[in-house]
């Protein structure tokens, strides 16, 4: 298995369990639902955004962008032979 298949499997897991298996655990009290509710909210939304991250960074929309400038001084210090 690749790097990014364990990546996301371990990161999914990790949130999952916060989201689905801790708001279970909350002790009873006036606010339990409440603070299950932020759990799951909360979990949903920093796996989303990690996801988002992640993948943003396998595969960018665009790669490094250099104008004609300084190309030709990338060349001309470098040399040809590139």
């Amino acid at each position: 298995m690749e790097k990014f298949a364990i990546s996301i499997i371990v990161f999914t897991v990790f949130w999952g369990l916060i989201g689905g298996v801790l708001p279970f655990l909350i002790p009873k009290g006036p606010h339990r639902r409440l603070v299950q509710t932020m759990l799951m909210l909360t979990s949903a939304c920093c796996w989303l955004f990690w996801l988002c991250f992640y993948l943003h960074q396998y595969r960018p929309l665009f790669g490094p962008q250099i104008n004609s400038h300084e190309a030709r001084a990338l060349r001309e210090l470098w040399g040809q032979d590139l």
